[in-house]
C-alpha cells in the first residue's frame, strides 16, 4: 500500500473485530520489491524453459520452507494458516500454469504473475472460503518474485516502538509471527470479520478493525487511536484524551486478568466457556487456561499436508493426545473432517469442483466415501477408551434432518454423544427436528453468516454483510437456541462470534449454553458475563434482534450493558 500523505485529523470507520483501545504511531506495510532488482532479473534470459522452471522450483522451496518453519514456531490459528499457505505455494497446478506460460513465451516473472492471476480469478469465482485464499496467492506471488530476484521476502516491518499496523490487507504470513508488545493494533482497508487477519488478531488479543475505507491516506508515523469496540480509527486525536482512553482500557484489561472462571452470569446462570483447538500443543496450552474444555477440535487441521489418509492407529494417537490434555472431567467436542473449500485435503476432497464452498465438503465427503467417516469414528472411540474420556462428536455442513439422524446413529454405535454444526441456514430452521435425533448443536457463525447473507467473507465491499451481528444471522441463532431450550439439549456457539464479549451477552440471552473461542478471548468474555445478570442478557438479546443493522445492534446492546441498574 503506497502512502504519501495523511488526511486531516478525523475519524475513519470500519468493521470492529477485536475489542480494545490502542494509541500509537502508524506503521504502513509495504509489499513493494526493489524495481531495479526486478528490472535486472527481467534482463536476464534462461537457456531453456527447464532452467526457468528449475529457478522457479528453487524459489518455491525457499518460500514454502520458510512458511513451514514459521508454522512450527507458532500454534493455533497462526500455525494452521501458515501450513495451508505453504501447501498452496507448492501446488502442482500452479507450477503447471507457470510452465504453460513459459512455453507461450513469457518471462519467468511474467509467467508467475499470469499463473497467480489465473488461480486468483478461479478462487474469486468460487466465492466463499476459497475467495479468502486470494490474499494468500498474492502473498505467495510477492515472496516468489523476491526470492527469484535475490531480494528479501516482503513482509511486516518489526517496529522499534509500540505501533499500529496499517495495511491494504495482511496475509497469514504477515500476521502469524507478530509481537503483541510491539504491534498494539491491526487495521486493514480490506477483509472481513472472519478473515485470517481477524482470526489471528483474536489469538494475539490486540485491537483490530478491518474494511476501513480511506485508510491508504494515512502515512507512517501518524499518531492514531484504534477503538476495536466501535470500529473507529481516529487520525491525530487529542493526545491527552487518547492517552486517558488507553489507560482506562488498560485498567479494564488488567481487571480481566483476575477472572479465573467458571463462566457464569452475575446471578449464577452457568455458561460453559470452551477453547477452539487444532492439535495437541494448542490443547495443552488451552488446558492451562480458565476453560472447561474444548468446544471445537478441528481434526482436519492435523492432516492438511497428508497425501494419504492416516490410519486408524495414527488418528487414534492424535485424538488421544488432545483428550488427555483435558482429562475425563472436561467436555471435548470433536468435529469430524471439515475438509474441502478452503481446507483441501488430498486424501479426502474432490478436485475440480466449480464452487467448493457450496460443494462436497464436511459431512458430504462421507456420502460416496463412507469409510472415511467410519474410520475416523473408530479412531475417536479408541482414543476415548485409551484416555478414559467421553468426547462429544459433531459433523460439519449438515443440511437435512436425514443427515443428522444417520450421523447420530453412526456416532452412537461407537458409544459416543452425537451432535451437528449449524452452518447452513436449513439446519437452523430445522433445529427443532434435528434435535429429536442428536444430543447437542453447535453454531458455526462464520459459515452461517456467509451462507445466510450470500456474501464472500473476503469481499471488502461486503464486510458489513459478513458480520455475525446481522439481524438475519441473529434470528437464526435465536431459532436454534430456542429449539435447544425446548428440547432440553445444549446449543453452543463455536464461530468467531463467541469471542466478542458484547455479542456473548446477547447470545447467552437467546439461550446459548456454551461459547467456544481462542484462548486469548476467554477472560474478556468471562469477565463480561460475570458483570451482568441473566435479565440483562435477555434484554441485550431483545434489542440486538430488534435492530436494523449490525452497528445499531452493537450500539443498542452497549446501551443496555452500561445503563444504570
Amino acid at each position: 500500500m503506497s502512502v504519501t500523505s495523511s488526511p486531516a485529523a478525523g475519524v475513519l470507520r470500519g468493521t470492529p473485530v477485536v475489542a480494545g483501545v490502542a494509541y500509537a504511531p502508524a506503521v504502513v506495510v509495504s509489499t513493494d520489491i526493489d524495481p531495479d532488482a526486478l528490472g535486472a532479473f527481467e534482463a536476464r534470459s534462461f537457456p531453456h524453459d527447464e532452467a526457468a522452471l528449475e529457478a522457479y522450483d528453487g524459489a518455491v522451496a525457499k518460500v514454502a520452507d520458510g512458511l513451514t518453519a514459521r508454522a512450527a514456531a507458532v500454534s493455533g490459528a497462526a500455525a494452521e494458516v501458515l501450513t495451508a499457505t505453504a501447501g498452496l505455494a507448492r501446488d502442482k497446478g500452479l507450477r503447471a500454469a507457470v510452465a504453460k506460460r513459459l512455453a507461450a513465451g513469457d518471462s519467468l516473472l511474467a509467467a508467475v504473475t499470469a499463473a497467480i492471476e489465473q488461480f486468483a480469478g478461479l478462487f474469486s469465482q468460487m466465492g466463499g472460503l476459497m475467495a479468502e485464499r486470494v490474499t494468500d496467492l498474492r502473498d505467495i506471488e510477492r515472496r516468489l518474485a523476491a526470492r527469484l530476484v535475490g531480494e528479501p521476502e516482503p513482509g511486516v516491518p518489526e517496529p522499534e516502538e509500540p505501533s499500529v499496523l496499517l495495511a491494504a490487507d495482511l496475509a497469514p504470513a504477515d500476521t502469524a509471527g507478530l509481537d503483541a508488545q510491539r504491534v498494539v493494533a491491526l487495521v486493514t482497508e480490506r477483509g472481513g470479520p472472519t478473515s485470517h487477519t481477524a482470526i489471528i488478531a483474536r489469538q494475539l488479543g490486540i485491537p483490530c478493525v478491518v474494511g476501513v475505507p480511506g485508510l491508504g491516506a494515512v502515512a507512517s508515523g501518524t499518531w492514531v487511536l484504534v477503538d476495536g469496540t466501535t470500529g473507529e480509527l481516529e487520525v491525530e486525536p487529542d493526545r491527552a484524551d487518547a492517552t486517558s482512553r488507553v489507560e482506562a482500557a488498560h485498567a479494564a484489561r488488567v481487571a480481566l486478568e483476575g477472572w479465573t472462571g467458571p463462566g457464569a452470569t452475575a446471578d449464577g446462570t452457568r455458561v460453559k466457556l470452551l477453547a477452539n483447538v487444532a492439535d495437541a500443543p494448542s490443547a495443552q496450552s488451552s488446558a492451562a487456561g480458565p476453560v472447561e474444555g474444548v468446544g471445537l477440535f478441528r481434526t482436519e487441521l492435523c492432516f492438511l499436508n497428508r497425501k494419504d489418509e492416516p490410519s486408524v492407529a495414527e488418528q487414534t494417537e492424535v485424538y488421544t493426545s488432545v483428550l488427555e490434555a483435558f482429562g475425563s472431567e472436561h467436555t471435548v467436542v470433536i468435529r469430524t473432517l471439515d475438509a474441502g473449500s478452503d481446507k483441501p485435503i488430498a486424501f479426502a476432497t474432490h478436485e475440480g469442483e466449480e464452487n467448493p464452498a457450496l460443494g462436497v465438503r464436511g459431512l458430504r465427503l462421507s456420502f460416496d466415501n463412507p469409510g472415511l467417516l467410519d474410520r475416523q469414528l473408530e479412531a475417536v472411540a479408541a482414543a476415548a477408551m485409551r484416555s478414559g474420556t467421553a468426547p462429544w462428536v459433531m459433523a460439519p455442513m449438515v443440511a437435512t434432518v436425514a443427515e443428522a439422524r444417520e450421523f447420530a446413529a453412526k456416532v452412537r454405535a461407537h458409544g459416543l454423544k452425537a451432535g451437528v454444526m449449524v452452518e447452513v441456514p436449513s439446519a437452523a430452521l430445522l433445529a427443532h427436528r434435528m434435535l429429536e435425533h442428536v444430543d447437542f448443536m453447535s453454531i458455526g457463525t462464520n459459515d452461517l453468516t456467509q451462507y445466510t447473507m450470500a456474501a464472500d467473507r473476503m469481499a471488502t465491499d461486503l464486510a458489513h454483510l459478513t458480520d455475525a451481528w446481522q439481524p438475519a444471522v441473529l434470528q437464526l441463532v435465536a431459532i436454534t437456541a430456542e429449539a435447544g431450550k425446548r428440547a432440553g439439549k445444549p446449543v453452543g456457539v463455536c464461530g468467531e462470534a463467541a469471542a466478542d464479549p458484547l455479542l456473548a451477552t446477547a447470545l447467552v440471552g437467546m439461550g446459548v449454553t456454551s461459547l467456544s473461542m481462542a484462548l486469548a478471548a476467554v477472560r474478556p468474555v468471562g469477565a463480561q458475563l460475570s458483570a451482568v445478570t441473566m435479565d440483562t442478557c435477555e434484554m441485550a438479546a431483545e434489542v440486538a434482534l430488534a435492530a436494523n443493522d449490525p452497528m445499531a445492534a452493537r450500539d443498542a446492546v452497549r446501551q443496555v450493558l452500561t445503563a444504570p441498574r
